[in-house]
């Protein structure tokens, strides 16, 4: 069965890349996209964007799906240590954990449903993607990738809009 998930999530990182090339990230960005690069290539995630404190606070709890092509977005008002946990989280993530830049810092990889135990990405942390669990591994996601969204500020995006 880990086979055959594995080659699944393998198919479908390899969909997201292809559709992210051909749509080149050329065009304008928008609040309800975010794309990514690194060494490994570009991909692009239709997102939710959790900005305030209540939006954080409820993440992706109590939903039994979601997309693959889709994750949410935590945006902090500024750079501090950030910890996350699986409370009422009903599908395996993958935390993504990003600087002031937009660069990722660190991944957590398959963060199971229900674990009460706190993915902390390190510290000056102010912006963590939360996608499908194993996509990030699958896609070559790893620290140094770069994230592309309006939330972050142009004068200092490692990849501006």
């Amino acid at each position: 069965m880990g086979n055959r998930r594995q080659a699944t999530l393998g198919l479908i990182a390899a969909a997201i890349l292809m559709m992210s090339a051909a749509q080149g990230f050329a065009g304008e960005c928008r609040e309800n996209l975010v794309a990514l690069r690194g060494d490994w290539g570009q991909a692009q995630f239709t997102i939710e964007v959790a900005d305030t404190n209540a939006k954080r606070a409820k993440g992706l709890m109590n939903r039994e799906s979601m997309p693959k092509t889709a994750g949410m977005l935590f945006v902090y008002p500024r750079p501090k240590t950030v910890g996350f946990w699986m409370k009422n989280t009903l599908i395996p993530l993958d935390m993504i954990f990003m600087d002031r830049t937009g660069t990722v810092q660190h991944v957590h990889h398959e963060a199971q449903p229900g674990d009460l135990s706190p993915k902390f990405g390190g510290d000056n942390i102010q912006y963590v993607l939360e996608i499908n669990g194993g996509l990030a591994k699958q896609m070559g996601i790893v620290p140094g990738t770069q994230l592309r969204h309006p939330a972050i500020p142009e004068d200092r995006a490692a990849w501006p809009c």
